[in-house]
């Protein structure tokens, strides 16, 4: 089993992102993030938002019908998709409004803002889906089958839904991460990316790397949606799902540090991370 690297710019700089072309926002990709449900739509605007900074060319986003509008006009970036709702969750037949938009994606996110709901949603997108590659998170990660279907998937747990995901504790998925991350990606044959104060990143073929900075702020609502953001996005302008999730990671924890150190360790919200990304990306160019 392979060493597990340091997750550092070093890294980074062996697997460089593509250069921004001539092509315009085509050329970047086009992400659709589907997930919002009538409690949590918010999330769904932090990852999109985060999908944009990473470098994103185009951005659709599916959230429950009751919130489309004001989502709409929060993010007039973003062609917004309403997903039909009943007795405050998402409907059974949500997938059906997403079924014209898959084809048209390069990438894809489900999860942000679903509980419960996610799981059924995720199931159904999963059996229509080909080849794109897709990120779960949250309420999707229930959805989960082993290995099944031939797309490129990333997972971005926490302790807890890696718990879930294994049918373990919490407290054995927190006493070895990185072992319950090994075991996740060669189960559902997919890179995870495990959240954690230190996360790691693990490959199904057994790379792995470690990211070890970020800071206690971090771990504030919202967080995990723009860290699925900034993978899915980009993923969208073709970074392999390994590559893809790394530099997510370190752009996530490195926001976090930047704004420790601006604003103060804790008290920053999710909301300003994104904001951060193209500054740090800059740096690599």
């Amino acid at each position: 089993m392979s060493a597990v690297e340091a997750l550092d710019s070093a890294l980074l700089r062996s697997m460089p992102l593509p250069r921004p072309g001539g092509g315009g926002k085509d050329e970047r990709g086009r992400v659709l993030i589907a997930g919002g449900g009538p409690q949590l739509p918010g999330a769904v605007r932090l990852a999109g938002e985060a999908a944009v900074r990473a470098g994103a060319g185009k951005l659709q986003l599916a959230v429950a019908a009751s919130a489309a509008p004001a989502l709409g006009v929060a993010v007039p970036e973003a062609r917004v998709i309403a997903l039909p709702e009943r007795g405050g969750s998402l409907a059974d037949n949500a997938h059906q409004a997403l079924a014209s938009h898959l084809s048209s994606c390069d990438a894809l996110l489900l999860g942000p803002g679903l509980i419960a709901d996610g799981e059924p949603l995720a199931r159904a997108v999963l059996a229509q889906i080909k080849d794109h590659a897709v990120v779960l998170d949250a309420g999707a990660l229930g959805g989960l089958e082993p290995r099944a279907g031939p797309a490129p998937r990333i997972l971005t747990p926490h302790a807890g839904e890696m718990a879930r995901l294994l049918d373990l504790s919490r407290e054995a998925v927190e006493a070895d991460p990185l072992a319950a991350a090994r075991r996740a990606a060669d189960r559902f044959g997919a890179v995870v990316a495990m959240k954690g104060a230190s996360t790691h990143v693990v490959a199904p073929h057994g790379r792995a790397a470690l990211y070890a900075g970020g800071g206690a702020g971090l771990g504030v609502s919202g967080s995990g949606d723009v860290l699925a953001g900034a993978i899915v996005g980009l993923l969208a302008r073709g970074v392999e799902p390994f590559a893809a999730t790394a530099w997510g990671v370190w752009l996530h924890g490195e926001a976090g540090r930047r704004l420790a150190e601006r604003i103060g360790p804790l008290g920053f919200l999710a909301r300003e991370l994104p904001r951060e990304i193209p500054t740090l990306l800059g740096a690599f160019a």
